[in-house]
């Protein structure tokens, strides 16, 4: 099962990877900016094929689509009332303009006028009232569910007008409803087909093969720069790369692993481009059971653990060691590697205290595709070396949302967590993983109530300190987001924050 973001919306990003070691030689090249073809004609009417390997597992990202369904459609086939960038910032997107109350309680969104659905439909309030209940509902699967849960009353005093009620303040309001699709209130069965305002609309889904989305002549903003795109998908890697290499596709999103560069970097019909990634690979504990709900234990496995070692043997030079949930392009990021770093004797001497002086026994719980048993296997090696025993069990993705992060059903597990701005799962004690410290819920609601960002940034890097220091999971390392196209093709994102892949300014040269 490809492109599971989890069946909770983008928060988990589960993919195959060939994974695999690559000497520093190979691992040399010139990372290329996407826009480096010089000026030229582009050909409007163009497809452009596009290769992934996350297939969405339905079309509807509140319904467990997986992180595929994101790549494809967001901002493609659907917006929110506003947008998450490449960059990091987010834009007014749906809402043309929005006021706050000097109480920050009261949020009024005024719509983009002339807006139609792909259906011919007009943009009313009705239809972001509606799509914002669907993810706070009781059956959305979505992870961000929870963040919006301060939303106390939703009003459409005109076509044109939203008024959203707050029960406390939410400084990440527009952030949080970026990741809310306006649908149109009319749609049904939006797992198997979709009605959104955005620059493409949806022509054929072949499960199992591709995707194809048509332009939308009657789109409201900028036309798109082609006619068509495809996402086509592969199950491997290898398969991947080639079609990139025969011209069955023009661009691969992401690739999986460094020793794939090597038939791109030095061919002038390719280009290589390098971005920031906020994918990181990380050891959950279910903190809520022994031994893991000790902290020594943990701080323990953390020292235990190379993660710079595994990180080379996966990704060669790439990458990025990480010693929190936090990635540089957060703003609250601060550098906390140094923070449980490896030190093997140290973590005997922590298992002793914790009353483990002969250490102890336990399952990693680890999705089926790579670099997960890699790491699983690695994480056994380094353990046993201060006495601790690990089982291995592996799963399918099915299996780990069900039996984990439904059920809460484990030890530990490995995962990757792709989100931008994901340190608030930490002040959820609800959360699979079961960490509740609540010196760190309280400093995330204050967060979430700060009345400027300078304040809002504080809060959360002092939270981040606390996890770290409390061990809350091993943060191994954090992805390189590297993508691959063919020369003739510019204008596509190059971070592709929570795998979205904006693909309306994709140009392919005549």
């Amino acid at each position: 099962m490809t492109g599971l973001t989890t069946h909770a919306g983008a928060i988990l990003k589960i993919s195959r990877r060939n994974a695999r070691t690559m000497t520093a030689a190979a691992l040399l090249f010139g990372a290329l900016a996407a826009g480096s073809v010089q000026a030229q004609d582009f050909d409007a009417d163009a497809t452009i094929n596009i290769g992934s390997l996350y297939e969405p597992q339905n079309l509807d990202n509140t319904a467990g689509a997986g992180q595929g369904i994101n790549e494809a459609f967001n901002s493609n086939v659907y917006e929110a009332l506003f947008q998450l960038n490449d960059d990091g910032t987010v834009k007014p997107v749906l809402a043309k303009d929005y006021t706050v109350s000097d109480d920050g309680l009261t949020y009024t969104f005024t719509l983009q006028p002339g807006v139609a659905f792909h259906s011919g439909d007009p943009l009313t309030a009705k239809d972001v009232k509606f799509s914002i209940e669907r993810v706070t509902s009781a059956e959305s699967k979505s992870s961000r569910k929870n963040s919006l849960k301060s939303i106390a009353a939703i009003e459409t005093p005109d076509d044109a007008t939203v008024v959203i009620k707050l029960s406390a303040r939410s400084i990440s309001l527009p952030y949080n409803l970026s990741y809310v699709w306006i649908v149109n209130d009319t749609a049904t069965d939006l797992t198997a087909t979709e009605d959104g305002t955005g620059p493409y609309q949806l022509e054929d889904w072949r499960r199992g093969s591709s995707l194809a989305l048509a332009r939308f002549d009657s789109y409201w903003g900028t036309k798109p720069s082609s006619a068509d795109v495809v996402f086509q998908y592969f199950t491997e890697a290898t398969a991947l790369n080639n079609a990139l290499l025969t011209g069955s596709v023009d661009i691969i999103t992401s690739v999986q692993s460094p020793d794939s560069l090597a038939q791109f970097k030095d061919n002038p019909d390719f280009t290589v481009s390098e971005g920031q990634s906020t994918t990181k690979l990380l050891l959950a504990y279910n903190d809520r059971v022994a031994p893991f709900d000790n902290i020594k234990v943990r701080k323990a496995l953390a020292r235990a653990v190379d993660d710079q070692k595994l990180l080379n043997a996966v990704w060669g030079d790439y990458g990025t060691s990480i010693g929190s949930m936090v990635p540089p392009t957060d703003p609250w990021y601060i550098d906390l590697t140094k923070t449980d770093a490896y030190d093997p004797e140290s973590a005997k001497a922590l298992l002793a205290e914790a009353g483990y002086p002969d250490g102890f026994t336990f399952t990693i719980d680890t999705p089926n595709y790579d670099p997960h048993p890699i790491a699983a296997q690695f994480l056994q090696t380094e353990l046993a070396k201060v006495g601790v025993t690990v089982n291995i069990n592996v799963i399918t993705a099915n299996e780990w949302y069900s039996k984990i992060y439904k059920a809460h059903d484990f030890q530990a597990t490995l995962q990757e967590h792709v989100n931008h701005r994901d340190i608030v799962f930490y002040g959820n004690p609800d959360f699979y993983w079961g960490y509740n410290n609540p010196k760190v819920v309280d400093l995330i609601q204050q967060a979430e109530a700060s009345a400027n960002t300078d304040e809002q940034t504080e809060k959360l890097k002092e939270a981040n300190r606390i996890i770290a220091e409390d061990a809350a999971s091993n943060w191994i390392y954090l992805y390189p987001q590297i993508v691959v196209s063919a020369k003739s093709v510019t204008g596509y994102p190059l971070n592709g924050l929570n795998s979205q892949f904006f693909v309306s300014g994709i140009k392919k040269a005549d």
